[in-house]
């Protein structure tokens, strides 16, 4: 859009493109005009005269016009077509649902969770009661860090699939893992790698970085995970023959 101004004398006048805060101020018109290469879309006028006469409207509009088309040239030069998608630094919300039943894990006890998402994410999160959990950044990497800590705390697990996870404690009989976000798991001594160890320290420790599959879940609906049926520097299943 473009503002126009006007300075009136009798029966003469001249009028202004693009005025400045003083032409504003000393002249006698305001007029705002913004719109497309097709017309018109929106006009705001004030005045500090009587009136303004057929003439001074049509001269405003035409200059008007011609303002407004110079601008557009020079913003096609800049860009001539709708970028596909905003770009990575624009203001956006994102709005993904997850299970009612999960909107406590996503939340945590008294927010810390989302407290903790926030923090690292840089984003602002706003959840529903049924679910509907809606991000707004000013950039997209800080929603996708969001969305992807949201989505691996609310999403199950699949059986037969393989997970990055990291050793966070070790016992006699195994060692725990913690995987897909903040589900923890167990990997059996027997399931380390081939042939049983002396001791579950011989394989792992505390800390390290680990790729498991999950078996499946125990009468008691604990996660059963294995180790040996991975490949640790792939993580890339092995084959059953491989396997043993």
């Amino acid at each position: 859009g473009i503002a126009m101004g006007l300075i009136k004398d009798g029966e003469r006048f001249a009028v202004l493109s693009d005025i400045l805060g003083d032409e504003d101020h000393l002249g006698d018109m305001d007029f705002k005009v913004a719109g497309t290469s097709e017309g018109v879309t929106s006009l705001q006028m004030d005045i500090k005269i009587t009136g303004i006469t057929e003439e001074i409207m049509k001269v405003a509009l035409d200059q008007a016009r011609d303002g407004r088309m110079h601008i557009l040239g020079e913003m096609n030069k800049a860009l001539n077509t709708a970028r596909p998608e905003l770009g990575e630094y624009a203001p956006r919300i994102e709005t993904i649902h997850i299970p009612v039943d999960k909107i406590r894990e996503v939340i945590g006890s008294g927010g810390s969770v989302i407290r903790e998402i926030v923090a690292e994410s840089g984003a602002k999160i706003d959840i529903s009661d049924d679910g509907t959990v809606k991000i707004a950044s000013a950039n997209a990497e800080s929603i996708r860090a969001a969305i992807n800590r949201i989505k691996g705390i609310a999403a199950e697990p699949e059986v037969g699939e393989i997970y990055k996870g990291k050793v966070v404690k070790v016992m006699e009989f195994g060692a725990f893992v913690n995987f897909f976000g903040a589900r923890d798991g167990l990997v059996h001594i027997s399931q380390l790698g081939e042939g049983r160890p002396k001791a579950v320290t011989d394989v792992v420790k505390e800390g390290d970085q680990v790729w498991v599959k999950l078996l499946g879940f125990d009468d008691r609906g604990k996660v059963r995970l294995s180790m040996k049926v991975v490949d640790q520097k792939t993580g890339k299943e092995i084959a059953r023959a491989e396997a043993g």
